[in-house]
């Protein structure tokens, strides 16, 4: 990924937050048909590993056999910037609109698992940090759905690990911008409902 060095993103907690934030990534590989691309939720397992499920009816396992290199792409917030949000055009109109994004690409080799205890554990770690951001304290568990049926719904799953090997982020949040641009691009933001992302942006002035 091309990152101009003052989009560049190296804080370690600012990346970990995007992964888990935002966990629906776009997984990408080669295969002898072409590129396929599927669409997963994953989370960080370890530093090193991110780990997600899929549907074995999809056969994407197939296609991408274990130990190969694929791309996981995390998007994190995004928005449309106009040329007019920056009162420095009123000077001389030598302005663009642009677009103000963070996402994270970690590149690593994939391996499956298909036994039952890998699947329960792994189902175990996504639903649990996942129950825990949407309901709370009355989350969802697995030991809430019979034996029976939660086992027969794994049967339809095999569990996805990538060993990391790189991982490259951005935050392209107008860094290249003068001060009085920049904050007026958080000002916009925050009026329209961008919240998070003008947010992010004020966090880089405590750098």
């Amino acid at each position: 990924m091309y990152i101009p060095t003052e989009f560049q993103e190296v804080r370690p907690e600012t990346i970990q937050a995007l992964i888990q934030n935002y966990p629906l990534a776009c997984l990408v590989a080669q295969t002898v048909t072409g590129l396929s691309a599927i669409h997963l939720p994953l989370l960080m397992k370890s530093d090193t590993v991110l780990l997600g499920h899929l549907a074995v009816a999809s056969d994407w396992h197939l296609a991408v056999p274990e130990g190969q290199e694929i791309l996981c792409v995390f998007q994190g917030e995004n928005a449309y910037i106009s040329a007019n949000d920056y009162p420095s055009k009123l000077r001389d109109h030598r302005k663009v609109p642009t677009w103000n994004y963070q996402v994270v690409h970690i590149h690593g080799t994939v391996s499956y698992l298909t036994d039952q205890k890998s699947k329960l554990a792994a189902v175990g770690m996504l639903t649990k940090k996942q129950e825990r951001v949407a309901n709370g304290e009355a989350a969802w568990k697995m030991s809430d759905a019979p034996k029976d049926y939660l086992l027969e719904q794994l049967a339809y799953l095999a569990v996805l690990e990538i060993n990391i090997h790189k991982i490259e982020a951005q935050s392209k949040l107008s860094q290249n911008r003068e001060a009085q641009d920049f904050d007026a691009v958080i000002e916009k933001l925050h009026g329209r409902g961008k919240h998070v992302l003008a947010d992010n942006m004020s966090d880089l002035k405590s750098i």
